[in-house]
């Protein structure tokens, strides 16, 4: 069956990293998008948590469909790294990038395996909080707290990283490199990870330097 073969291929198995990867990152935009509440008051950010929940089977579904995404992208991640080791450390038929970032290339398993133990935290945090607490009151309960804190960022640090290669990777695979948009894929490249970090690494700062005392 030709899915089989498609996955089975080099080629097959970077396409599924990079279209799982862009629907990671569209995850975290519409992600960043809810959280940004945060910022206006504890009111507003319960009543987009409220709305949300008050669709279980779409909540459903979406963190279902989440789950298989990362699960594909892990997997594929892992099988593509361990036959890279095994081909000497060739990566793509076209190297030439426009940002360089080596450190970035060489430490993708062990960022993703940051990220990986953050969303496991993560969720299960916010999913076995203490009962009757809403969840606006338990975001800042966990990001109140230094080492919680501390933890959040040095993970989006993780990601941030991880996101340096991997975006450029993904448009790579795509088929997004031209000279006559280089410029614009090297900025990218840089704004992406930028923008998560300083946003979700936003919120904590937010919480662990009192700024958000009235939230």
């Amino acid at each position: 069956m030709w899915p089989i073969k498609f996955i089975s291929a080099s080629i097959g198995k970077k396409i599924v990293m990079a279209v799982s990867g862009l629907l990671l990152i569209l995850f975290l935009c519409t992600h960043a998008l809810g959280n940004a509440a945060i910022f206006v008051s504890s009111h507003a950010f319960q009543t987009y948590a409220n709305a949300l929940h008050s669709l279980p089977i779409v909540v459903l579904l979406f963190g279902l469909g989440l789950l298989i995404i990362l699960l594909f992208h892990i997997g594929f991640g892992v099988n593509l790294f361990l036959a890279n080791r095994k081909a000497g450390g060739a990566r793509y038929a076209v190297n030439t990038r426009v940002v360089k970032n080596s450190f970035a290339s060489k430490t993708m398993p062990y960022s993703g395996l940051l990220i990986l133990l953050f969303i496991l935290v993560h969720v299960f945090g916010f999913n076995n909080g203490p009962a009757g607490v809403e969840v606006s009151q338990l975001v800042k309960h966990y990001l109140s707290n230094f080492s919680y804190s501390i933890f959040y960022i040095f993970s989006f640090c993780a990601l941030a990283l991880h996101l340096s290669h991997g975006f450029w990777s993904m448009l790579q695979t795509l088929g997004i490199n031209h000279p006559r948009y280089n410029n614009g894929i090297a900025k990218l490249t840089l704004i992406v990870p930028a923008f998560f970090l300083l946003f979700f690494g936003g919120i904590a700062l937010y919480f662990l330097t009192g700024l958000g005392a009235s939230y």
